[in-house]
């Protein structure tokens, strides 16, 4: 009976690559892709992040700009500060919102940030560009959307860019190449956990 079941699965198996080949043949594509990760679940950046060591392993060079974290201390700043050979890592957001509580400041860092991240964008030196939670500043309008896609598509096709934040605007996910919403299951916060180190930050 074993081995029965074990021939099966065997040609069962063999009928599946033969069928993948056949789909991968038709695959030819090969260029930068504009990747957009949103939703109200955890792992957006994190994803974004393990993309970004995924690309150094294979000798890529890779920039980080975040948009929103700001003095906040987190693990990934860490990790890239005392590794700077595997990325560039700019933190140029001045902190969430509803801890600056001044509108004009947010706009002004989140100026900076984007005239940065085209600055990475269109640096033939960088292969891989992550924009971390740059929706954030989109959905706040501190950005005009029309103006950010335009830029996109004007980009060089030889890099992958990441976008990471809740609330990806539809123009944008329009225009993307791979779009993942995170959905949110169960979370400890809503138990009554507090933030823990090296999950949430």
């Amino acid at each position: 009976m074993t081995d029965d079941l074990n021939s099966r699965h065997k040609q069962r198996m063999a009928r599946i690559q033969k069928a993948r080949e056949r789909i991968q043949a038709t695959k030819t594509l090969e260029r930068g892709l504009l990747i957009v990760h949103t939703g109200d679940g955890k792992g957006k950046s994190s994803a974004a992040f393990g993309m970004a060591l995924r690309s150094a392993g294979w000798g890529m060079r890779v920039a980080i700009v975040q948009f929103v974290k700001g003095s906040w201390e987190t693990g990934e700043k860490h990790f890239f500060r005392d590794h700077p050979e595997f990325a560039s890592f700019e933190v140029m957001g001045e902190g969430f919102t509803w801890d600056t509580q001044d509108r004009e400041r947010d706009i002004a860092a989140a100026r900076a940030a984007w005239a940065r991240s085209l600055a990475l964008i269109h640096d033939p030196a960088i292969d891989y560009v992550v924009l971390d939670e740059l929706n954030i500043v989109i959905g706040y309008d501190y950005l005009p959307i029309g103006e950010v896609v335009a830029a996109l598509q004007a980009r060089p096709l030889t890099k992958h860019i990441c976008i990471t934040g809740r609330g990806g605007k539809p123009e944008l996910l329009e225009i993307a190449d791979l779009v993942t919403e995170f959905r949110e299951v169960k979370h400890p916060y809503k138990a009554g956990f507090k933030a823990q180190r090296g999950v949430e930050y």
